[in-house]
């Protein structure tokens, strides 16, 4: 069922279908591959209850224990379990796939909806402040495991055009075009590496801030031979672009005193604000369309025409995007 409705559609991003993966996985390797309309709510329930004991670092290494070994030892070492919302994540993707089933009598009922989570540890992501922008540009980085060119490179594309991080990560040489004149950075899916944006809105062009087009090193428009736009950059067991990047940024900024509520996700926050602060005249939906964004009114003219916003226009809103000297990272 989930082959025939998830896996197979076109409509769902790489994301969801790897994500949707996992949750299958796990639930074959505790209950074996059952007939659904044999996946009661009791059945869900064992496996809210299996869930919920599960280690937090599970399925993070390259190798690890089956899932019902990894619960025993778990509870043995008093390790710390996944979070509520995992659990949620999970029975939310099984519940997207029963609702189908539902709809086509395939099965009688979905036993994955109407389940309270205990989500306690919730952390509001919101963000950064000029200080700490200055204080990350500025504190020395000594780390082995990502270059200086990827590690200010990255850095500076998230502060300058608001990418998500996997989005920066995988980042092709042929993903920077010229388009009526203007050098952009391409975000679309990659067949050959099963990669693509989390969402359809997130397919977009995003015109390249002049501040990237000045540093020197970085070469954007420059063909060097490389396949990717920062080539040392690892990939995770669970195929994540960019793992020892996300590792050692995480390390970093805590070392550095940077709070637990901004991350490198803030750099979204940080630009999505400055540019919805501007005084100029830069339309909603301009924004929204360089972020990804669904846009903010979606009405029927909205969703038709947001694909055929000129260049020009998503080109105002990136150079509306100014930061004080201090917090702009060396390179």
């Amino acid at each position: 069922m989930a082959e025939k409705f998830v896996f197979t559609d076109k409509d769902k991003s790489e994301d969801t279908k790897k994500a949707t993966r996992k949750t299958v996985t796990l639930f074959i390797e505790a209950f074996g591959d059952m007939p659904v309309k044999q996946i009661t709510g009791a059945v869900a329930g064992k496996f809210f209850d299996l869930l919920s004991d599960l280690p937090a670092t599970h399925g993070k290494g390259r190798t690890g224990l089956p899932i019902r070994e990894a619960v025993v030892q778990a509870r043995e070492r008093g390790q710390e379990t996944v979070s509520g919302k995992t659990v949620k994540n999970h029975f939310s993707r099984l519940s997207a796939l029963w609702i189908r089933l539902v709809q086509r009598e395939v099965a009688d009922r979905n036993p994955w909806a109407g389940w309270d989570f205990n989500i306690t540890k919730k952390i509001v992501r919101r963000g950064w402040t000029d200080d700490e922008l200055a204080l990350l540009a500025h504190a020395p980085w000594n780390g082995t495991s990502v270059s200086r060119r990827s590690w200010a490179g990255i850095i500076s594309v998230g502060m300058f055009t608001g990418m998500r991080l996997g989005e920066i990560c995988n980042l092709r040489r042929q993903d920077i075009e010229i388009i009526d004149g203007v050098p952009c950075f391409h975000v679309r899916p990659h067949p050959e590496d099963s990669w693509s944006p989390k969402t359809a809105a997130g397919k977009r062009i995003i015109p390249v801030h002049p501040h990237l087009l000045a540093m020197q090193g970085l070469d954007l428009l420059r063909d060097t031979g490389e396949h990717y736009l920062f080539p040392d950059l690892t990939v995770s067991s669970t195929g994540e672009r960019g793992d020892n990047f996300a590792r050692a940024f995480s390390k970093h900024k805590k070392r550095i005193g940077i709070p637990e509520d901004v991350t490198f996700h803030s750099f979204r926050h940080t630009v999505s604000t400055r540019l919805r602060n501007q005084k100029s005249h830069i339309r909603e939906l301009w924004i929204d369309t360089v972020l990804g964004h669904e846009a903010s009114h979606k009405s029927q003219g909205t969703m038709n025409y947001t694909s055929g916003i000129e260049v020009s226009n998503l080109r105002q809103v990136i150079e509306a995007l100014t930061y004080p000297p201090e917090c702009i990272m060396p390179f």
